[in-house]
């Protein structure tokens, strides 16, 4: 397994979805002039003139690549946002603690709508509930919705109904952004290809810009090193970036089978749509 991961590490396997490729990534970033902040460190600012990145992380999956992202991060003297799902297998009280310690923002990834079937006042206890929860580990100021693709669902409507702004929260990492160059691993790609809740409503979602095509991290690195969004938003999943060569594949099998499931669904409802 030694000799696998450092295949990874000097370049001669030429994947994507790598730490070192992630590494890479953070490091242009950084040597090319942009401000790396959390999500409430840039919703908090009244100038936002200059060159910014956020950096945020949704943990679906896997808590321990969480880790291993978050301690990259302080290797590079940067700050990330990480939001936890509330599931036995992703809420793991040390974990969070340690990342926390390191300087990161923790926020609740809320799937409340999609656990309450639908029912808004059900859904609404279980947010309030989870949310109580997760501030006994660590503080939380802002939220950031689990967009599951297969629910009919759509987390972020709960805010029609009820102000997250009443629980003590600053912003919603979809619903509080304006216009800024958002990208997303979802899927596998940084295009927009996969993405079936996965928008900032309000926003440009510029990974499909009219004179670049952005599908792959060194697309995202190059479109960096150009400085071409004066303020960038990149969510990326610790789960689907790994050095490890059992769970690259795993998770590449995965992402694999969840694309054909959002193909099947995309076509089913755009059939509808035509009838």
């Amino acid at each position: 397994m030694a000799v696998e991961r450092n295949l990874f590490k000097t370049g001669e396997l030429k994947l994507d979805f790598t730490l070192e490729k992630y590494r890479q990534l953070c490091t242009v970033l950084c040597s090319s002039g942009y401000q790396v902040c959390t999500v409430v460190q840039y919703l908090s600012r009244t100038d936002r003139t200059g060159k910014t990145a956020v950096l945020r992380h949704d943990v679906d999956r896997k808590p321990g690549n969480a880790l291993r992202m978050a301690m990259l991060e302080q290797s590079l003297g940067i700050k990330s946002t990480y939001y936890f799902r509330m599931n036995k297998s992703v809420f793991k009280r040390d974990m969070i603690k340690t990342i926390a310690g390191m300087g990161h923002e923790i926020g609740y990834h809320y799937e409340a709508l999609d656990k309450a079937r639908g029912n808004y006042e059900k859904a609404i206890r279980i947010f309030e509930q989870d949310l109580s929860k997760l501030r006994k580990v660590a503080e939380v100021k802002t939220i950031c919705m689990h967009g599951n693709p297969l629910t009919k669902w759509d987390n972020r409507d709960l805010w029609s109904k009820y102000d997250f702004k009443n629980f003590g929260l600053v912003g919603e990492a979809y619903l509080s952004f304006g216009s800024i160059t958002y990208l997303s691993d979802t899927g596998r790609t940084w295009s927009s290809k996969y993405k079936v809740k996965d928008r900032l409503p309000s926003a440009c979602n510029d990974n499909e810009v009219d004179t670049v095509i952005v599908n792959s991290t060194d697309d995202c690195i190059n479109l960096i090193k150009r400085s071409e969004p004066n303020a960038v938003y990149l969510l990326v999943h610790p789960e689907r970036w790994s050095d490890n060569m059992v769970d690259w594949p795993a998770y590449f099998i995965l992402d694999t089978g969840v694309n054909l499931a959002k193909r099947i669904r995309i076509f089913r409802r755009d059939r509808v749509d035509t009838i």
